[in-house]
C-alpha cells in the first residue's frame, strides 16, 4: 500500500510538474525546496529495494528537474566543478587553522555543557564548613545499609 502510495505521489508531481522548469513557473519557490529535499536522495541514493527508484527514473521529468536543481545549486555535485577552494590553493585537510579551530570548538561546546548543568542543577557547588550544618558525605557501605 505504502509503495503504492509513493508511486500515485510521484506520478502526480510528475504531472504537475510537466515541462516546467520549476513547479510555479521559471523560478523556484519553497515547494520545489521541499520536492528536490525528497526526491534527490530517492534518485541518488542506493537502495536495497529499488522499486520506487526506477519509477522515479521513469518519470524523465522528475529527473531532468533535479537534474536541473544539482547543476544550478549544487554545481560541484553534479559533476560540472569541484568545490571552490581556498585562496592558496590548498584543501580542507591542509587548513593550518583546522587543528585550532576543533579545539576552539571542543571547548566552547564543554563550556556551553557545564554551564548548562551549573544552571539547571544537575550539578553544584556546595562550600563546606565547620558546624553541624556541614554535610558529610556518606560512604557506599554506609549508603547500602540504610537502604
Amino acid at each position: 500500500q505504502l509503495y503504492r502510495d509513493a508511486r500515485e505521489c510521484l506520478t502526480l508531481l510528475s504531472q504537475r510538474l510537466g515541462s516546467q522548469k520549476f513547479f510555479f513557473g521559471d523560478s523556484p519557490a519553497s515547494l520545489d525546496a521541499f520536492v528536490f529535499s525528497r526526491l534527490a536522495p530517492l534518485l541518488k541514493a542506493k537502495l536495497p529495494n529499488g522499486k520506487l527508484q526506477q519509477h522515479l527514473k521513469s518519470l524523465q521529468n522528475l529527473c531532468n528537474y533535479c537534474s536541473s536543481i544539482l547543476s544550478l545549486y549544487f554545481p560541484w555535485d553534479g559533476g560540472e566543478m569541484r568545490p571552490p577552494t581556498s585562496p592558496h590553493g590548498l584543501g580542507a585537510e591542509e587548513d593550518p587553522h583546522k587543528r585550532r579551530n576543533q579545539v576552539l570548538s571542543v571547548l566552547v561546546g564543554l563550556v556551553a555543557m557545564l554551564g548548562y548543568a551549573f544552571l539547571s542543577g544537575i550539578v553544584s557547588i556546595q562550600r563546606g564548613g565547620a558546624g553541624p550544618a556541614a554535610r558529610q558525605p556518606i560512604a557506599l557501605e554506609e549508603e547500602e545499609e540504610e537502604e
